[in-house]
């Protein structure tokens, strides 16, 4: 293990004995975000970026470990094995390096040198490798021409000779690695029409585009590659190939002066050609597209982390309003906590005459704290008529914007049938809308995150890469805020640390056969949930209304006791203790440091004890579109307007101000000074004021800019 945790550590640069811990965590089945919140101690204070980190890390190692295993044995099988290779084999931290030494002993189809070789050319192959001073090649030549060998004349001899050069200077890994990393450092991406008569238009940017591959960002390498997939662009990685023919024939000992000097140069031009260049461009575009997924996943995670952490309004009673034009709005009424209690179908817009007193009534009868109208389709004329109609009935509803991406996902599910078994698919979009405005964690994690439509290119890049990453940032925003265990769903409980789908389904069974949990303890009752799941969950459970004091607070129930012993020191109950910060402000954190508690966990501790259960989420704050813009007519240049960032890019931000087509802010023209990401300054949902720049209608384009 050790001898692990430090290949990882470097690879890392992480101190070993921090890697070494938390690699004997994950064995013992610690999750990552209980590894990061209780136990600070063992890792040095690690978090969950650089402990999701380890485990890939640790993945790629065991990988490589195995794949070297099987290399050996194959190179062994053939009776290859050196103890040179062995070493060399050994020595690999890469699985490019490992794959380059073995490419010589793969099994692989017939090729011109394994011809060559077959005709007995190997001899003047090596001659034409080792470069003498003397001799002449054709004259050398002619003693391999014969019928029994299948050599017609000298210059095929001279050309079967080439073919077995070639082969082995693509199969030096040394020369392999050199042509990989010069593909690397000064190859230019470029593309261009794939063939004449295509129509380009959508990649007009890319048809005569050229750029050092080394400074690509991933968003335009994605859109090359998607224009590539689409066999409308032709895309390639090249180096200045003569230069890179020198730097080859520097490598392998060519000497111009040599009578084999013009052989040589040949056989270096064909392996470069039609070898070793279109093997070090995969490898190169292979981690150019792993470098762009990367980038537009870490894309894609910060912006579901925002929308998922975005305010809540609470537990208040929500009228959901899923806009349309043709068959009507769908209004659904649910309650504090999210349930149907009423629903009917209202043409609010589209008709000369809207259905505004029946919508009037709606509210009277119901008298919601907020209405929450899809950003759909009519969302911005069906948000008017119902602000025009809450004006006119003098209630005070708050009436807010809600993105229905993925609503429609979610309303056809499994878990929107079994959730709302007796209403059409459509209320269940609405009921999604109104529950999203109370509770966005709890809601967006019954949608599957790509359809929420945020981040850039997430259709392009490594699926299962995106979908694990997601999930982990999921899991991260469920464990921060905690979970009502009395009322969460099935799919919120699936995202606790050491819970998912199966054991969340059980824990849903208990509670309603037995009723509401009071205490964390009752959890252990559970089938299926034993001491070590109990031990990865509980912090993260919440029980409002405990019959211990701590049951509502992230206190980790192996702390109650230590807990107790504080409250005692100080001369208070448990229950006096808890909430009150200027009581906590006596707790003495020296007192209680041990082996096993820090100085951390015990802030951790004080912190929670100050304020239990405190929702690490920001107060809910409507944002205002203004009323007297609705569509793209209605903007003008220089028009100021408040708006919401809804997608967050590597180039810049786009913002929802109203009229149905988002306006980009351009990375420029987010602040005024110098930034390297639009994450830096804005993050998904945030209001911002922005000012209209250029207006493209034809392209379909809004420019703002935020300065």
């Amino acid at each position: 293990m050790s001898t692990f945790a430090q290949t990882i550590a470097s690879s890392l640069s992480l101190p070993q004995p921090k890697v070494l811990a938390a690699l004997g965590l994950f064995e013992s089945g610690a999750t990552v975000p209980f590894i990061a919140r209780y136990r600070k101690e063992q890792t040095g204070g690690l978090d969950e970026v650089q402990l999701r980190d380890i485990l890939e890390r640790k993945e790629y190692v065991t990988d490589l470990e195995q794949r070297r295993k099987t290399i050996v044995e194959a190179i062994r099988g053939q009776g290859k094995l050196t103890e040179a290779l062995a070493k060399q084999l050994s020595g690999c931290t890469s699985k490019t390096e490992l794959e380059d030494l073995y490419a010589p002993y793969k099994k692989r189809r017939k090729t011109r040198a394994d011809s060559a070789r077959e005709r007995g050319l190997e001899p003047l192959a090596e001659r034409m490798q080792a470069q003498p001073q003397h001799g002449n090649p054709l004259s050398d030549a002619q003693r391999f021409v014969g019928r029994e060998r299948g050599v017609a004349t000298p210059e095929e001899a001279l050309a079967g000779a080439r073919d077995i050069v070639a082969e082995n200077l693509a199969q030096d890994s040394e020369l392999r690695g050199l042509i990989r990393e010069l593909v690397a450092q000064h190859g230019k991406l470029s593309s261009k029409l794939a063939k004449k008569g295509l129509d380009g238009t959508q990649y007009r940017e890319y048809l005569n585009y050229e750029e050092r591959a080394q400074r690509v960002p991933s968003h335009r390498y994605l859109a090359v590659c998607r224009g590539e997939e689409e066999g409308i662009l032709s895309v390639s990685v090249r180096p200045d190939m003569e230069r890179t023919l020198q730097q080859l024939l520097r490598r392998c000992r060519y000497y111009p002066k040599s009578p084999y000097g013009p052989q040589l140069f040949l056989a270096g031009q064909d392996a470069l050609k039609r070898l070793l260049m279109p093997a070090a461009e995969r490898a190169v575009r292979a981690n150019l597209k792993t470098k762009a997924d990367d980038d537009a996943i870490d894309v894609f995670q910060k912006n579901m982390e925002a929308i998922l952490l975005a305010a809540p309004l609470g537990p208040h009673s929500v009228l959901g309003i899923d806009p349309g034009i043709r068959t009507g709005c769908k209004c659904a009424m649910v309650d504090e906590g999210g349930a149907l209690i009423h629903h009917q179908t209202l043409h609010l817009v589209g008709r000369k005459n809207p259905e505004s007193n029946q919508l009037a009534q709606l509210l009277q009868t119901h008298r919601p704290d907020a209405v929450a109208v899809g950003n759909g389709t009519g969302g911005r004329e069906t948000e008017a008529v119902v602000r025009q109609v809450v004006r006119a009935t003098g209630l005070e509803i708050t009436v807010v914007s809600v993105s229905e991406a993925g609503a429609s996902v979610y309303s056809a599910s499994d878990l929107a049938r079994h959730e709302l078994p007796d209403v059409d698919l459509t209320v269940r979009g609405a009921v999604s809308i109104a529950r999203r405005l109370q509770d966005p964690l709890a809601e967006l994690v019954k949608v599957p995150c790509k359809s929420i439509g945020v981040g850039q290119y997430q259709h392009d890049v490594d699926q299962g890469k995106l979908e694990r990453r997601l999930g982990h940032i999921v899991e991260s925003c469920v464990d921060r805020v905690g979970v009502n265990v009395n009322t969460a769903s099935p799919s919120l409980l699936s995202y606790v640390a050491g819970i998912g789908p199966k054991l969340a389904e059980a824990v849903v069974n208990f509670r309603r056969h037995h009723g509401p949990f009071r205490a964390r303890t009752k959890l252990l009752d559970i089938p299926g949930l034993g001491d070590k799941t109990f031990e990865q969950c509980a912090g993260f459970l919440r029980i409002p209304d405990a019959q211990h004091p701590l049951g509502a607070s992230a206190v980790h129930p192996e702390r109650y006791a230590l807990v107790g012993k504080m409250a005692r020191d100080i001369g208070v109950t448990l229950a006096d203790l808890v909430g009150n910060p200027e009581v906590c402000s006596r707790i003495r954190l020296e007192q209680y440091q041990s082996t096993d508690v820090g100085r951390a966990t015990l802030v951790d501790i004080v912190t929670e004890l100050k304020k239990p259960g405190r929702d690490p989420r920001s107060n809910f704050e409507a944002p205002c579109f203004r009323d007297d813009v609705h569509q793209v007519s209605d903007l003008e240049l220089g028009m100021v307007l408040e708006g919401v960032v809804t997608n967050v890019t590597n180039f810049g931000a786009f913002v929802d101000i109203g009229v149905h087509r988002d306006g980009l802010v351009h990375i420029s023209e987010l602040a005024n000074h110098f930034i390297k990401s639009p994450h830096e300054v804005v993050q998904t949902g945030q209001r911002i004021t922005v000012k209209v720049l250029e207006l493209d209608e034809k392209r379909k384009r809004i420019s703002l800019t935020a300065k």
